[in-house]
Order: C-alpha cells, then structure tokens, then sequence
C-alpha cells in the first residue's frame, strides 16, 4: 500500500484489480447459481466460449485456456457426462474429434450472460460510472499490456 502522511493508505493496483474481480465474480457466480446453474463454474463458461458454434478440438481448447491437453480433456469428459458438450467427428476425418455445445449449454451461456449484463448495469448505477466506460478502459489496459496478440486466457477453478 502507497501511504501520503496526510491521508490514509491506498491499496496498491494490483490489490485493487484483485478485489475488485473477486467481489464481481463471486456476485456473478452467485447470481447464475440462483438462475439454476449452481454445478457450472466461470471455467466453464469460458469454455462454451471458446467452443462458440464451431466448436474445438480437446487440443485447440487446451491451448486457448493455457492448460494441459490432459487438463483440457478432463474438462471435457467432465462437462459431456453433464451434458453440455458432445464429442463428434471431425469434419477433417482422422481420429480428431470436434467438441460442441449442447442446447444446455447454449441455454445456460443465454442466462449467465443476462446475468452478466444485469450485473454490469447495476454496478454502473451503483457507482456512477458508464458501463462502455468501465469496458473501454478495461479494454484498454489489457491491450496496453499484451497488445493485439492477447494471451492464453487462465481458468479460475
């Protein structure tokens, strides 16, 4: 924490940035909870994002997560005996399989994104601050440090 001597200590960026995503994700996490999701995690919403509407192989997912191929798959196999992904065949051919969402999942990516851009305007009413401001200069410190070529997103478990 920076200290001025005349005002009471200010908690450092990284502190700031910490909290702030903790106290948002655990509204969110709360919030798709009660919308009847409690069993899925941020880490799975990422991975329905990842998956879109073409889906992935196990391998690309791994990568875009910055996981194991292992780690991908276990994910996987996780969320397919849930029944929000399938395996099915690669349009390519070979023994690569194509992982894509089920109507649960694309249900539930409908809901936790209401959910989100409920959240954000409430947070927006409640400090004040424009909603495609806070996106905007979010937006911009992420670009500033990785630029255009942004890294592997890292799951929260």
């Amino acid at each position: 924490m920076t200290r001025d001597h005349d005002s009471p200590p200010t908690p450092e960026l990284l502190f700031l940035l910490g909290m702030a995503f903790q106290l948002v994700l655990t509204e969110f996490n709360e919030r798709v909870a009660a919308a009847g999701y409690p069993d899925l995690r941020p880490v799975h919403g990422m991975i329905f994002q990842i998956l879109g509407t073409d889906g992935a192989t196990s391998s690309e997912l791994a990568a875009r997560l910055g996981v194991t191929k292992q780690a991908a798959g276990q994910l996987v196999d996780d969320l397919e005996r849930r029944g929000y992904v399938l395996r099915t065949a690669h349009p390519a051919g070979g023994r690569r399989k194509l992982v894509v969402l089920t109507d649960a999942a694309r249900r539930h990516l409908r809901i936790a994104g209401d959910v989100l851009h409920d959240l954000e305007a409430e947070l927006a009413r409640r400090t004040g601050t424009d909603t495609p401001l806070l996106r905007t200069e979010l937006l911009r410190l992420v670009h500033g440090l990785a630029g255009d070529d942004l890294p592997p997103l890292r799951p929260v478990w």
